[in-house]
């Protein structure tokens, strides 16, 4: 069994407590925002609020799920806030003369970097990042695959660059 180190870990709190609040706490609201029993009836929306939040937190199986939902939009709201970080950052617009002003090709280039690192930094932090890459490059027909690759993305950056120069030249 693990060893319980601060108040947040004890299966007390973290099935029992917090559960409990949040549920208590969104049935409260949505029966004040309502108004399903009448206007004024504080009192008797706290007290279904409370009965409901403790016939749910007497049912583990609905609390585990209502957890699990909570860790999964923890890591949601983390991820966004990171993706919108480096948005803002990439993508935001600056003032002229008010520091330094990226170019569009380096916005991109920037984008680029940011969604690779990005993604990079979730498969690092799921522990995927170690079986990815085992199945891109560790496998017998990996060796050939990533040369094959290499060669079309080779031929297939050229042609447009090609056709870039060809379709953007003055006739003379």
């Amino acid at each position: 069994m693990t060893e319980v180190t601060t108040i947040f870990q004890h299966p007390i709190f973290s099935k029992f407590i917090l559960p409990f609040l949040l549920i208590v706490t969104l049935v409260y609201a949505i029966l004040e925002k309502t108004k399903l029993l009448g206007d004024g009836k504080h009192q008797i929306n706290a007290i279904i609020a409370f009965v409901i939040g403790l016939t749910f937190t007497g049912v583990a199986y609905y609390t585990d799920i209502v957890n699990n939902m909570i860790l999964f939009l923890s890591v949601a709201l983390v991820v966004l806030f990171v993706i919108l970080l480096i948005w803002g950052f990439v993508w935001g617009e600056k003032e002229a003369g008010k520091g330094f002003v990226l170019e569009g090709w380096m916005k991109w280039i920037l984008a680029v970097l940011g969604g690779a690192v990005f993604l990079f930094a979730v498969f690092w932090a799921t522990g995927l990042s170690g079986k990815l890459l085992n199945t891109l490059f560790g496998q017998s027909w990996s060796n050939v695959f990533w040369t094959n690759f290499l060669f079309v993305a080779v031929i297939v950056v050229a042609i447009v660059l090609l056709l870039k120069n060809k379709g953007g030249g003055s006739a003379k």
